[in-house]
């Protein structure tokens, strides 16, 4: 095997840009903060196909890529410091109320940040849960559902029932904008022709999907979320 094919071996061997050392110390001017800073502007702006190394170089000011590379080995370990980045969002205060009341703030958080940069969403299933932030954000849901009083099996089960809720909510809204986006359609318009297709009255189409609205996805995720905590005890499950 060639160095610079062993090389490559190396860096991706786990599948995880976690699960390898952190780059060797160099004297290269930008640092992998700025690297995933600019590819999350990109994205937010662009999407996923929007994003490329060299457009990334582009937008931090160097004509090389090779400058990127010093600090992140591939296009998917960028993706994947991405969507552990977007995770910090999520690490909001709780307070010390009612420990459903404090998930509630936790899960809203993760929901709503996923929801402002949505390629994120579209990433979990290939690129989230081993960085730090993502860690982090499980390890906070331990503690409250640990200090509820849930253990062993059924604490991982209650962890799971709230998380897998955060990611499949915003996977579906996120899937929904993703099709409209795609008929380059203003929402109302695409909710007007749709509607006929699907037998949905538009304007009921409109609400479902407007953010704001007492029928839209933030309110159904709230009540949905709600509707979980309250089924969960710290208690053996049947």
């Amino acid at each position: 095997m060639s160095p610079v094919a062993r090389e490559a071996d190396e860096k991706t061997v786990l599948g995880s840009v976690w699960l390898r050392a952190e780059p060797a110390s160099t004297r290269a001017p930008l640092t992998r903060e700025d690297i995933v800073g600019a590819a999350i502007g990109i994205l937010d702006k662009e999407g996923l196909d929007g994003l490329s190394m060299r457009r990334v170089a582009v937008e931090l000011g160097t004509a090389a890529t090779s400058a990127l590379y010093w600090r992140v080995a591939t296009k998917n370990d960028l993706l994947e410091l991405g969507v552990d980045e977007i995770l910090a969002e999520a690490l909001v205060p709780t307070g010390d109320g009612d420990w459903r009341d404090q998930l509630a703030v936790l899960g809203l958080a993760a929901y709503e940040a996923l929801d402002r940069h949505p390629w994120a969403t579209q990433l979990l299933a290939s690129h989230a849960g081993l960085g730090p932030n993502y860690q982090a954000y499980t390890a906070r849901l331990v503690e409250i559902l640990t200090t509820a009083g849930f253990k062993g099996i059924h604490l991982d089960a209650a962890v799971s029932a709230v998380f897998h809720y955060v990611v499949g909510a915003a996977v579906t809204d996120a899937a929904w904008h993703s099709t409209i986006h795609r008929s380059g359609l203003p929402d109302s318009t695409w909710a007007n022709a749709a509607g006929q297709h699907l037998d949905i009255e538009p304007e009921a189409l409109t609400a479902y999907l407007t953010p704001d609205n007492p029928a839209g996805p933030t309110a159904r995720f709230t009540a949905g979320l709600r509707v979980i905590l309250v089924g969960l005890r710290p208690r053996r499950l049947s």
